[in-house]
Order: structure tokens, then sequence, then C-alpha cells
């Protein structure tokens, strides 16, 4: 395994930074919404396959109790 001294490391490291293609702040923004929406959205199909189930199991218990 090679060694690197310090200083060519850090040299490296902003080497790789400098090829980094940075997101746009519009970018980040549709990106961050779209998240929200997304979650927003599972979490209401979660919601309702809940609520589905529960009344299944109710109402098949029901039968029996």
């Amino acid at each position: 395994m090679a060694t690197t001294n310090p200083l060519q490391f850090i040299q490296q490291v902003r080497a790789e930074v400098a090829k980094v293609v940075w997101p746009t702040r519009r970018e980040v923004m549709l990106t961050t919404v779209m998240v929200f929406i997304l979650a927003a959205l599972t979490a209401v199909f979660f919601a309702v396959v809940d609520i589905l189930i529960r009344g299944g199991l109710n109402t098949i218990l029901g039968m029996f109790g």
C-alpha cells in the first residue's frame, strides 16, 4: 500500500472536489418538493391500507365474537 503525505492528500482531495457537479438551487428545491410530495402520498397510501385491514379484521373478528 502506497503512503501519501498530507500535502499530496489535500491536493488530491481538492482536485476531486473540483470535479463534482453541484446541483443548482432550482434543482435542489424541485427534488426537495418531490420528496415531500412522495412522502405525503406514501403516508396516505399506508393510512388507507391500514384502515382497510383494520376494518376487515374487525368484521372478521366480529363474526366470531
